[in-house]
């Protein structure tokens, strides 16, 4: 039975895929590295490190991923507030969830800044979630589990009970491996990139009633 949501961040509760490209493309600029969205998209959803380190790597930039991430999230944090909206559907299915006496999570492989900035910029205050995991208390990024059986365990769970949202491909290996059940939305990747999924939907306005129903 269904005891518990687990959310991804980034493309799934927040539309924050663009400005954290936008974020990490001024900072490689300002190094004299020109970059593409489709240089970051094998990375989404693998945490900061991952995202910008192996961009930099195809690049042959040495970063100092100290410096470099936090001047990404120094830009991040400037644009955020103004530009960054929740994703369609997410308020409703939070009511849902919370009419059904479900526990919820934050699971996101992001830094713990990005991941406050995130939620207040989008009203999504802490109070709303029972726990939160970010990816600087995980040792192992998606695709690992490892983020999800935290989180699952945070809550006094199994994550075989628990559902997890995602938006990105190794995201769902993750929630896989965990013996999670996850819903994908087509935010970030196509649904046939995503169909490892239980369920594959446009938006969280899309709710079957099966998705909080086992």
């Amino acid at each position: 039975m269904i005891r518990a949501v687990l959310f991804d961040m980034d493309g799934v509760l927040v539309d924050s895929e663009e400005l954290i490209y936008l974020s990490a493309k001024q900072m490689f600029e300002e190094h004299g590295i020109l970059v593409t969205r489709e240089d970051f998209k094998p990375f989404i959803g693998t945490g900061e490190n991952s995202y910008l380190g192996n961009v930099a790597k195809r690049h042959g930039f040495p970063m100092d991923i100290n410096r470099d991430k936090a001047r990404t999230y120094e830009i991040y944090a400037q644009i955020a507030p103004k530009q960054l909206r929740l994703l369609p559907g997410v308020k409703s299915f939070i009511d849902k969830c919370k009419n059904k006496k479900l526990k919820l999570a934050v699971a996101t492989s992001a830094d713990e800044i990005k991941m406050k900035v995130n939620l207040k910029a989008a009203g999504l205050y802490t109070g709303i979630f029972d726990t939160t995991v970010n990816g600087l208390e995980v040792m192992h990024k998606k695709p690992h589990p490892e983020i999800y059986l935290k989180a699952a365990e945070r809550l006094n769970l199994e994550a075989s009970a628990c559902l997890v949202v995602e938006d990105a491909v190794n995201g769902i290996e993750a929630a896989r491996a965990a013996g999670a059940k996850c819903l994908a939305v087509t935010s970030s990747f196509t649904a046939t990139e995503l169909a490892k999924a239980n369920w594959i939907v446009n938006n969280l306005s899309e709710i079957s009633e099966d998705v909080l129903s086992w």
